[in-house]
């Protein structure tokens, strides 16, 4: 077999609408998701595909720089491509982690594309044909105009607000009806303790028999972490997700609670992996494609975690179709997850990929079987979506568009008025067609 060489690496950012503005502890997704699609084309003719969060002009330029190291590189060679951008001194000045990401998804989708195989065959073969999500449940504000697209309320009106405990209750009831969730995932930090406490409890009153989580990105103290694990501790609980900062600090609540506590903030790398092993502060290890630095990465990760009897579960970070198929293929092989992953994807009213966004039945998703990823891009929306985003540009996913020059605090005490219903002022339109 002639090896195939890097001839060509082209990076577009775009943007694509959700349903409604998505809020967090640190501010907001502004009505619509940013990536940048990363396509790797070799010298026979493939084309793999990568994605990564954020974009614009910087993502674009710092892939584009990327070319003269990877110029006729083969991309079967992924652990020389690993040192070759992302030597860990170098990294103390370049940190090219999530550029990595991007690059290893591509070479994978070229390498399965060349031997015909799905990357799942790749990576020790599938165990499951199709991975289990959890709800992901927002504070949303109301959206606003066409191409916001529809909210979930039974009665018809297109706001999307989640504000109250009814609200969000009657989201996570349309969510499952739709989609088939029995796990749900509460994303909190943005109103008072004490009132996101009564909303989750709320949720899990709604929905006897199903699991639930609380993500509130590290907002609260390590005393309000205590008073709000002690507070859900008769529920069916998966785990409480980030609820304070530091090792040290889920250390502190996990011991003073039993709680069980999962992170995607302080256990990101092997060096903090192997930290938590020598005096547990976490028992779930969230592995998100990205944030590790590809599938590859998690794979490991996921392996000394079986080693450890220290769980695992997919993170999300705001996929669209392309890093999706990389968490389906990574679900798909380890035999240790155990806890359905998380997906923004059902957020999303659209995709860059051919045939559209990718169907949940029974709360799963399936696993691609094609060669490579499995997906292939839609030009036409890719073109689309890159125009909206040259429209529209960026949004401060770190400030919130209702609360004009507020940000938090870690611990958070700045937090959002549950009786405020104004509607922010946003620029979310889209272009026609």
């Amino acid at each position: 077999m002639k090896r195939s060489r890097i001839a060509d690496i082209r990076a577009t950012s775009v943007s694509l609408p959700l349903e409604a503005p998505l809020r967090h502890a640190n501010g907001a997704h502004w009505g619509r998701f940013v990536r940048t699609i990363v396509e790797v084309e070799t010298d026979d003719g493939l084309i793999g595909l990568g994605e990564m969060g954020g974009g614009g002009q910087a993502a674009e330029d710092a892939f584009d720089g990327l070319k003269p190291y990877l110029l006729g590189h083969d991309p079967f060679k992924l652990e020389a491509m690993r040192f070759a951008i992302c030597n860990p001194t170098a990294s103390l000045y370049n940190n090219r982690t999530q550029y990595h990401a991007a690059l290893e998804f591509a070479c994978l989708d070229i390498m399965g594309q060349k031997l015909g195989v799905p990357v799942s065959d790749l990576l020790g073969g599938a165990l499951r044909d199709a991975v289990p999500f959890a709800s992901y449940l927002f504070f949303r504000y109301p959206g606003v105009g066409p191409g916001v697209g529809p909210g979930v309320g039974s009665d018809g009106d297109n706001s999307g607000e989640v504000r109250t405990p009814d609200q969000l209750v009657e989201h996570a009831l349309a969510l499952k009806a739709r989609h088939g969730f029995t796990s749900h995932k509460l994303k909190g930090g943005v109103f008072p303790p004490d009132y996101e406490l009564e909303a989750y409890r709320a949720l899990a009153h709604a929905l006897p028999g199903d699991t639930f989580r609380y993500d509130p990105n590290a907002a609260l103290s390590v005393e309000e972490g205590i008073r709000f694990a002690n507070g859900i501790a008769d529920l069916d609980n998966d785990y409480l997700e980030d609820p304070t900062w530091g090792l040290n600090g889920m250390r502190r609540l996990r011991d003073l609670t039993g709680m069980p506590l999962a992170t995607n903030t302080v256990v990101v790398n092997f060096e903090q992996l192997a930290a938590n092993v020598l005096d547990p502060a976490v028992d779930v290890i969230l592995l998100d494609t990205t944030f590790w630095g590809g599938i590859r990465p998690c794979i490991k990760a996921a392996g000394v975690c079986e080693t450890m009897q220290q769980s695992i579960a997919v993170h999300s970070s705001g996929e669209l179709g392309i890093q999706l198929a990389t968490m389906l293929h990574l679900g798909a092989v380890l035999p240790n997850l155990t806890f359905h992953a998380d997906a923004h994807y059902h957020h999303l009213l659209d995709d860059v990929i051919e045939g559209g966004p990718m169907t949940y039945r029974d709360g799963a998703i399936a696993v691609p079987t094609a060669p490579g990823l499995g997906i292939k891009l839609d030009r036409e929306k890719l073109g689309h979506y890159a125009e909206a985003f040259r429209e529209l540009g960026g949004y401060a996913y770190d400030r919130d568009p209702g609360r004009p020059g507020w940000y938090p605090l870690v611990p958070n005490t700045r937090w959002a008025d549950p009786a405020d219903d104004r509607r922010p002022d946003m620029r979310l339109q889209f272009p026609a067609g």
